[in-house]
Parts: structure tokens; sequence; C-alpha cells
């Protein structure tokens, strides 16, 4: 990996393309270089993974409104959507946004956590449609997949939005649009000007998720992905982006991310705010390999924390002798799902699906009295208005302490935690102290995820909803991805039963 300084130059510094970060982006878009077997492994298991959460939700509210509003751009030759039928094709940027939302409803795809956090796998949607629009084949879909996975990643090993209340599909766009270069074998100028123009209009703020929370939370990496397909589409047709988009004085590091008129008072253009890696020519993009999915329907933070309480709850013969609970975590966990959040959404019982998943005070509690989570169950209203259930979870605390906040944090990852120390304490005075610093299925977990594992989580998924032989031909297409020819990219859709697919409220399109 290569490390690339970003700074903020005046527009009299005339920076030269190759100096930008976003050229630099189009540099590892545009190598031709192999996808590893490794690679080509997990992205595989990651289509098998959001196809089981997106089926999964597939006839939730918000999946319901985006299949509506892409029925209503309808284009031969186009893409599929969850759900319908192969043969019904819509424009790629509205499958995009279909596909998108089903996959995000859940919170229960995979994530990446270092100086920001990301579900890498919102880049498929975007990807998978284009390939299918445009006549791909597998192996041209794996290539754009591995890069929009290690571009995502590497900018958010380094680049830190949320610190300054920006979503994180700041991140996600650009990727995708580089996905997308890849994906269709644009020049390296193309694909500069796309990734520009991608985070140029995908910058977006952190009340989706303050406060009570929207079903916004689910359409915003879908926006992204439409997004990066109309930047694509633009750069293709020989238009320009706003340049330089990192660098600038007026640029999205300057004015949102250096915190010119907040943290920093002196000269914006002396620091160096960031350093970002990127693979060097010809090395492969590997970076999908560090991250991780999730067992539970639930924020990533707490997937720890929901193993560590099965494992307490065997310590305790009678929850209603518990008095309180502290957890001690990261600043992340605690100041975003955590008591630090200062957010009485958390608290309330009657708080959507959406809040309540971004509550760990909950999540702990229903996983403690369960010993089990359930991604529809665990989240219903008469469940979270249990009496005991609710004085239990107004019991818990949260607390950032130090070191976890730095193993959170560490570039090491062996070191690297995302749960924390959980103390109990009886009515009669007893403590009991346990702590997790990664979920099981984590890839340093007790148990980490495989093959046999996605391909598990997919059939309790999508239970119910599509009949086995339907799990068994899309599971079978997956493992074939890499044989794939063009024209057949469509194996890679779910088709649910006729009539089995809600129908929602009418919009405009």
């Amino acid at each position: 990996m290569q490390s690339h300084a970003v700074k903020v130059y005046p527009s009299k510094a005339l920076l030269k393309r190759e100096d930008q970060l976003a050229w630099k982006i189009a540099t590892v878009a545009a190598d031709p270089v192999a996808v590893p077997e490794d690679t080509a492994a997990m992205i595989i298991n990651r289509v098998i993974d959001n196809a089981s959460v997106a089926i999964a939700a597939i006839n939730r509210s918000a999946p319901t409104s985006a299949r509506q509003m892409a029925l209503g751009h309808p284009r031969t030759g186009g893409a599929t959507v969850f759900g319908l039928d192969p043969s019904q094709r819509v424009s790629p940027e509205w499958a995009a946004w279909a596909n998108g939302t089903a996959v995000r409803e859940l919170d229960m795809h995979d994530t990446f956590l270092a100086a920001d956090y990301s579900h890498p796998g919102d880049n498929i949607p975007p990807i998978l449609a284009v390939a299918q629009t445009m006549g791909k084949s597998g192996a041209e879909l794996l290539r754009g997949l591995a890069t929009g996975y290690e571009i995502h990643i590497d900018l958010v090993r380094a680049i830190c939005l949320h610190e300054h209340k920006v979503d994180h599909i700041a991140h996600l766009c650009p990727a995708q649009a580089a996905g997308l270069g890849t994906l269709l074998g644009l020049d390296q100028a193309t694909i500069f000007q796309a990734v520009q123009q991608a985070l140029h209009v995908s910058v977006t703020f952190r009340q989706s998720r303050k406060g009570e929370i929207s079903s916004w939370k689910a359409f915003a990496p879908a926006h992204a992905g439409k997004l990066a397909v109309e930047a694509v589409d633009r750069a293709m047709r020989g238009e320009g982006a706003p340049s330089p988009i990192y660098e600038g004085e007026d640029s999205v590091i300057a004015w949102v991310l250096s915190g010119r008129t907040h943290r920093y008072q002196g000269d914006v253009y002396e620091p160096v705010y960031y350093q970002v890696p990127l693979p060097g020519p010809g090395e492969a993009k590997r970076a999908i390999l560090d991250s991780y999915t999730k067992e539970h329907s639930a924020e990533y933070q707490s997937q720890a924390l929901i193993d560590l309480a099965f494992r307490m709850r065997e310590r305790i013969k009678d929850l209603s002798q518990v008095e309180k609970i502290l957890l001690h975590t990261s600043h992340h966990t605690h100041y975003v799902i955590g008591t630090g959040a200062n957010d009485p959404q958390k608290m309330d019982p009657k708080a959507s699906r959406e809040t309540l998943d971004h509550s760990i005070m909950y999540i702990f509690t229903v996983a403690l009295e369960d010993g089990r989570w359930h991604h529809v169950d665990s989240y219903a209203p008469e469940r979270a208005a249990r009496p005991e259930t609710v004085r239990l979870w107004h019991s818990m605390e949260t607390r950032e302490d130090p070191e976890w906040t730095r193993r959170y944090h560490s570039r090491d990852p062996n070191e690297l935690a995302f749960g924390g120390r959980v103390e109990i304490t009886l009515k009669d005075g007893t403590v009991l102290v346990d702590e997790l610093a990664v979920a099981n299925a984590h890839p340093l977990g007790a148990k980490p995820f495989g093959r046999a594992d996605y391909i598990r989580k997919f059939r309790i998924l999508t239970d119910g909803i599509i009949d086995k032989a339907e799990q068994d031909r899309f599971i079978a297409a997956a493992e074939n991805l890499p044989n794939l020819k063009a024209g057949e990219l469509d194996q890679l859709n779910v088709r649910l039963p006729e009539g089995q697919l809600a129908v929602g409220r009418s919009g405009i399109f």
C-alpha cells in the first residue's frame, strides 16, 4: 500500500491532477490488476449476504416505496429488482435505488470500522445494476466490486467523517463511482471526473442518525448509488466535475472536514489532514478481506455486546434481581448508540426500529433477557414495551473508556475492538463482570463467518418468503459468479412468488 498525504491548497497553487486524491483513486480503479481468489470468494459471500438481508426486508415500507419508484422507470435490457421477475427491468440507477434500500433496511449486512465506519456491501447494488444493463460478465463484475470495496475501505481507514457530523455516504459514493469505472473499463481521466462528481453531490449530514431516526437511514446508501451511476454517466459523456474536490480552497475538506470555522482557526493550507492508503500499481485489491458481516440485525458496535449478553445471562438466575448495568466502551459506542448520545429516543419504548437498533441499552437488555436475537421479533413494539424490559433498559448506562477507544481506532487488526466491558450489579451487591472485544462472527472471533454461515444466514432470513428451490437456484448462481457470461447476471436476482410483494402508497413516479 502507498500512503498519500492530503492537504488543502489555494486556487492559485494550480494543484496538478496527478497530485489530487481523486486522480490517485482513479489510478487504482484503472489498474487492470487481477482479482485474487480470496477476494473473489469473499465478494461471493457478500453477494449472498446482501440478498439475504434484502429479501428479509423486501416488504417493509422503505424497500416497498423504493421498488415502486423504480418501477416507474422501466427500461428494456435494464437491471433487475429484488423480488421481481428478472424479465422485468428498470433503469440501472433506479435498480440501484431499490436494491440498495432493501439491502440497507435491516442494518444487517457487512461493516468496516476504522477512522470512520461503513457498510461496504452498499457498493454491490449500483455496480451490479450497471453490469446487468451494460451486458457485463461475472468476471467483470468481480473486478468492479473489488475496486468499490478497496476504495471505500481505504477512505474509511483514513478520513473521519462523523466527527464533522457528515454521513458516511460521502465515502461510499466516490467508491461506487470508482467501481463502476473499473467495471466498464473506463480510462483514468473519465474515472477521475466521475469520482469528483460523486463526492461533490453526496455530502449529507448525520441528523439522519440522530433523534427520531427515519427511513432515510435505509435510503441513504441507495441514494449514493443512484448518484454514482449518474455521475459516471455524465463523465462518460465528457462532462467534468468540481476540481480539486478534496484539496481545493472551497472543497469538502477545506470547509466541511477541516473544521475551518470551528476546530482549526489557523492557516487552513498548512496541515496535512489525512494520509490515505491506496494500492500501488499492480498491487491486488484485498481490502474486502478486512471487512466483516453481522450475525445480528443491529448496529455493528452491538454485535459483540449481544454475544456478551448471551454469555452473561447464564450467570444470572433471576433478572429481576439486576439493579443496574454499566458498559465501559469506546467513544463511538458511548456517544453514538450509548447514553453519551443524550438522546431520549434511545430510551423510548415507542421509538422506531431504526432508533432501537441504535440503542445499545435496548439491544443489550433484550439480548440479556431473551438469549437470542431476531431481526423482526426483537424489535416488535410489544417486545419493547414489556415493563420488566423497560426497567432493565433504563437501568443501563454507558461510559467511555480510553483503552476501548484506543483499541477501536487501532491500526493493528489483532488489537481492534468493537465491544466493551460490562458490569452487572445485583440487588444483593454482587457485581458480575465480563468483556468481549469482537463479535463471534468477526474474523478474529470465536466463530468466524465462512461460506456455510453466509448460506445459512441466507436460508434463515429468506425462509417463508421464497421457496427452497429459489434459495438453491440463487446460491448456485452466486457461487458460480466468476463463470457467469455476459447477459447472465440476472441470475443474481431473487424472485418472490407471484402476488407476494407488498404495494405501498402512490407517489409521482
